[in-house]
């Protein structure tokens, strides 16, 4: 049995998500004590976390708002580590064209997207990060995002994608792109709270996260890419799709933590496929589902590299054991036909 969280207290923030329950039944299984921050505590829908192995002695819900300082401090005292993985997204794709908000001097459109994606992500982060300097936290790792650094129109197709490329935040706002404007940013103040204040901080940039869902009553939004093509469509853009496992992702997390000579940040993603050729894969694997029927091929092409995450330690699992484990947790709880 492993020891390694044996004592120690860790945080981990919105621990009902996707990401974030897969860590913490990482670092359940590993001896942790775990503090989650959740919206509201003993709403049914956090009940798997209550269900995990060693959750009824190891796990502590408590109710945080990203916006709430207070809320987040006295989730946070008393922990070894902060895992920050609480990451708004919007409830609506649509603009509203009508709809004018100023955030920090600028004039944006549409309420929703900064409202609920900009402002908590950004100073969600900022409220994270202090409160850990005041509770004397050993380290904070945040989980960014591969938006926070391929969505650069400046970026050469030659170019490998590595910890050294941004994404531009003015393209990203121009493009009305508020998931990864949010994650720019929010990943830049991050690494710049910890120069300025010396507490010690690392981030996690993931691709598309797949594997097994924990939670059977919501569907998260990297989940909805491959029930889509599960589902079929008539016509479907042939894009490149970097993809990593949830459950080697909450390696990596954690493995920035427990390893000292972690520092800055990391890509983090494991294959690199077109949507066709992920099809023709789950087709194989799964042949009576529906299916995209048509491609339109896109002329962009990138590589990505994790050399500095690997270097690391982190490896990853098959492709083929991350579709077949998340679509038999998709049959499971109910979000597809069994086939």
């Amino acid at each position: 049995m492993a020891t390694a969280g044996i004592g120690k207290t860790v945080c981990v923030t919105g621990a009902g998500g996707f990401v974030a329950s897969s860590l913490v039944k990482l670092l359940l299984s590993k001896g942790y004590f775990v503090h989650g921050t959740v919206r509201q505590p003993g709403d049914e829908k956090y009940d798997f976390l209550l269900k995990l192995e060693r959750a009824s002695e190891n796990l502590k819900l408590f109710k945080a708002d990203l916006l709430n300082y207070e809320s987040l401090y006295s989730a946070i005292v008393g922990c070894s580590a902060v895992f920050h993985i609480a990451s708004p997204v919007p409830s609506s794709s649509v603009p509203n064209p009508e709809a004018r908000i100023y955030f920090r001097g600028q004039k944006y459109p549409c309420v929703i997207r900064v409202v609920e994606v900009v402002e908590p992500a950004v100073k969600g982060t900022t409220n994270v990060l202090e409160a850990s300097l005041e509770a004397k936290v050993e380290r904070v790792v945040f989980v960014s995002s591969k938006a926070a650094v391929s969505m650069n129109p400046k970026l050469s197709k030659d170019k490998v994608i590595d910890e050294s490329c941004w994404s531009d935040k003015e393209y990203c706002r121009k493009m009305e792109n508020w998931y990864c404007y949010s994650k720019t940013e929010a990943e830049l103040q991050a690494l710049d709270f910890a120069k300025r204040t010396g507490l010690a901080v690392v981030t996690i940039c993931p691709s598309l996260v797949l594997g097994p869902i924990l939670q059977s009553t919501v569907v998260n939004a990297s989940s909805l890419v491959l029930l889509k093509l599960l589902k079929g469509c008539e016509s479907l853009e042939n894009k490149q799709r970097w993809i990593v496992d949830v459950r080697d992702l909450a390696d990596a997390i954690l493995m920035a933590y427990e390893k000292p000579e972690a520092e800055g940040r990391y890509i983090c993603t494991a294959h690199s496929i077109k949507i066709q050729e992920l099809v023709e894969k789950l087709r194989t694997l799964y042949p009576n589902y529906s299916f995209p029927k048509n491609y339109i091929e896109v002329d962009y092409y990138a590589r990505v590299s994790t050399e500095k995450l690997q270097r690391l330690g982190w490896r990853y699992r098959s492709l083929e054991e991350t579709l077949v484990d998340s679509v038999e947790s998709y049959k499971e709880a109910g979000f597809l036909e069994s086939k």
